[in-house]
């Protein structure tokens, strides 16, 4: 499930980029953009606690470190994406 929120939060911010480019209004494609960021990372934490109920150690040892600083850095790179539409207009209106 984490995947499949995750294809769609990448999608939805390349649509969010695209409508600002177009000029048209782009702040619903953006909450939703990152509302399915934290989807992504809810579902993958659920993933995981199956893990921990069926106490496969191996599993999560190998698989958490990993995934933690693929996490932190496509979550940075989604906020910071699809808020850059917001900032770009600020700068541009000074």
């Amino acid at each position: 499930m984490w995947v499949i929120f995750g294809v769609i939060a990448i999608g939805v911010t390349v649509v969010n980029l695209f409508l600002y480019a177009a000029g048209k209004d782009y702040k619903l494609a953006m909450a939703m953009a990152l509302s399915f960021t934290a989807l992504t990372i809810c579902a993958d934490y659920s993933y995981l606690n199956r893990w921990i109920e069926a106490e496969d150690w191996a599993a999560i040892s190998d698989v958490v470190p990993g995934m933690i600083t693929v996490f932190w850095f496509l979550t940075i790179v989604s906020i910071l994406l699809n808020i850059s539409p917001i900032l770009l207009e600020r700068i541009s209106k000074k």
